[in-house]
């Protein structure tokens, strides 16, 4: 007995030795993500009711506001609204055309309404990159990674340069948690791992719950599933062709799946009213210029002055600044295909990696800020189709990136056994395989390694403003009228209302909406000339008033002083008429009695109602 029992391990001991699996590894796993997701984020944890990350201020103070209103429909015990006029009145929003984040809004309420909506899109943030990097960690052990390496996998994803320009005010393409689990259940299904009922119902709520987050990256997940099962079907025809049947029963289930839920919800977005068709986004011009693969921005721990300036002249801006990998982890990634070619995963992580990469440049070349139009690229071929003429190609940065961590933990994988057979003589003592193979994985990786994300403080409250609120005593369905008006360029009310609630519903915003002819615009229509000579007039009234009310607003947010002169005509009978097209109740002013703009609405409508600190109001 004790011999057979010494044979047995010293077999055990000879064979190489498995990844620890299971529920236990990744929740270890997610508890080391949280405290790098926490790191990352430390200076909004020091305030996150007040505290955003600083770059982009008016999309923060969007989404802000698309969870007070998730928060507020759920207090009153009703899921929100698809069309509302909380925003834009009294033509209003229709809420599928709009990154409202409308599940994770929902599941959040209760945090925005005891700390602020603010301190709920910290959370989300927070729980972006560690969900993220948990997620590819789980499907990486799924799919045989060892569990150093899918750890390692698992980081380069949920931290990756794409999501961490993402957190600069794009909470819904931050949180990317559910791409790696759709495409995993996905390939499940093509290879026959899973049944067609239990992958079909899983497949359509992970694809519903992306839907209720972001529409723009569950078409970038299903892009790099359809290329990932291209390249499976290529290399094992017979295998797949077996499980058509079951594939096809899977993705039947699961699109039944998504109508039921999300059924009417998609018929609101496409049929129902204020439905829209076309891009608000200028075509061809948010797409990754090519020398943002090798420069890193500020936001990345390691990087040089010159290259954060170079970063600055992106065309985009930061927030969309997606593309960075580095040298090493792409020198990294082109040897592992090259060198481990023959392995599957390897493979299908590779051509998803490049095809992605491709596609995120966009129809024609951009490099070092000067257009190449003569270089045309595939997207320029597609960018036209529906749907596909929507998608912001440097978007598929995202998906590009889970992409190169899923290759660099199967290559990594593969390259501790060659190492291993290859028995260099001068490898020091102790070192194994597995551990100098894992090094350098760490170093080809260690240039996306983020920064702690800057802070800023959101506009604070003017003061006055619930207190002029509270005595008016107006029912949520009337229409205010807040100046500054809010729009795209200039959020700041839009702030105030998330903060407080108040008011319930509210002429302009920042929304995407059609025009007259239908094609969808960001805000619409636009405000009209009136809006923008009140706009005007609120910036020659500053003085006086706090400066952190206005700390943020540029000065293309409203019109030169040239233009001011231009609409200077606009008569009292005008204004009243716009007024009443707006079927304003009640105007808010966040201005001083004595300013330009306090004495030009004492003129139009007498004195005013209720004044508080910096604050005026009139019932019209």
């Amino acid at each position: 007995m004790a011999a057979a029992t010494t044979a047995v391990q010293a077999r055990e001991a000879q064979e190489p030795a498995r990844p620890a699996s299971g529920r236990r590894t990744v929740t270890l796993a997610a508890v080391y993500y949280l405290l790098a997701a926490l790191a990352v984020t430390l200076w909004l944890w020091r305030d996150p009711a007040s505290r955003t990350v600083a770059g982009n201020a008016n999309d923060a103070d969007q989404f802000a506001w698309f969870f007070r209103y998730d928060a507020t429909a759920i207090a009153h015990l009703r899921l929100p609204a698809l069309v509302t006029t909380a925003m834009n009145a009294p033509q209003g929003v229709n809420v599928m055309w709009n990154t409202f984040m409308l599940l994770p809004g929902v599941l959040l309420a209760p945090v925005t309404l005891l700390f602020g909506p603010q301190s709920a899109l910290t959370l989300f943030m927070t729980a972006g990159f560690a969900g993220s990097a948990t997620a590819m960690f789980a499907v990486l052990r799924r799919w045989d990674a060892s569990t150093a390496c899918a750890a390692l996998g698992g980081a380069v994803y949920g931290f990756s340069p794409a999501l961490l320009h993402s957190a600069i005010g794009h909470y819904d393409l931050q949180f990317a948690v559910f791409p790696p689990l759709i495409i995993d259940v996905g390939l499940r299904l093509a290879l026959g791992r899973v049944s067609a009922v239990r992958g079909g119902l899983w497949l359509g709520l992970l694809v519903t719950a992306q839907l209720f987050i972001t529409e723009e990256t569950l078409l970038g997940t299903a892009i790099a599933g359809i290329v990932l099962a291209a390249v499976v079907a290529v290399s094992r025809p017979r295998a797949v062709a077996r499980k058509l049947a079951a594939l096809a029963g899977g993705l039947g289930i699961a699109a039944c799946v998504v109508g039921v839920i999300a059924g009417y919800p998609l018929w609101v977005q496409f049929f129902g009213p204020l439905h829209q068709h076309g891009s608000p986004f200028t075509p061809d011009f948010f797409k990754n210029d090519l020398s943002t693969f090798v420069v890193p921005s500020s936001y990345l721990l390691f990087h040089t002055e010159g290259s954060a300036a170079e970063a600055l002249r992106y065309q985009g801006h930061l927030p969309e600044y997606l593309g960075y990998l580095g040298w090493p982890l792409l020198i990294a990634a082109a040897a592992a295909v090259v060198g481990f070619w023959r392995r599957l995963p390897v493979r299908a992580a590779g051509v998803a990696c490049l095809v992605l990469g491709v596609f995120s440049l966009g129809g024609t070349l951009l490099f070092g800020g000067h257009e190449h139009v003569a270089i045309k690229l595939p997207w320029y071929w597609l960018q036209g189709l529906p749907v596909l003429s929507a998608a912001l190609p440097d978007r598929f940065s995202i998906e590009a990136n889970g992409a190169a961590a899923a290759l660099l933990a199967f290559a990594a994988d593969a390259a501790v056994p060659a190492f291993a057979a290859r028995r260099l003589p001068n490898l020091a003592a102790g070192w194994r395989p597995a551990a100098v193979v894992l090094s350098c994985a760490i170093l080809a990786v260690l240039p996306v390694v983020p920064a702690p994300l800057p802070a800023a403080a959101a506009t604070p409250l003017p003061p006055g403003w619930s207190a002029v609120f509270t005595s008016l005593r107006l029912p949520a369905s009337a229409h205010v009228l807040v100046v500054p008006i809010p729009m795209s360029t200039f959020t700041e009310p839009l702030r105030w209302q998330a903060d407080t609630g108040e008011p319930g519903s509210l002429v302009g915003g920042y929304f995407m909406g059609p025009a007259w002819n239908g094609r969808g615009y960001i805000d619409g229509s636009g405000t009209p000339a009136t809006g923008l000579y009140l706009n005007a007039m609120w910036l020659k009234s500053i003085q006086g008033l706090p400066k952190s009310l206005a700390v943020g607003v540029p000065q293309s947010a409203y019109p030169a002083s040239e233009s001011f002169v231009g609409i200077k005509a606009v008569t009292d009978t005008a204004m009243r008429a716009q007024i009443a097209a707006w079927r304003a109740t009640v105007v808010v002013a966040v201005a001083k009695p004595d300013s330009v703009l306090g004495h030009y609405l004492t003129v139009l409508f007498g004195r005013p109602s209720a004044a508080a600190g910096d604050v005026l109001a009139w019932r019209v």
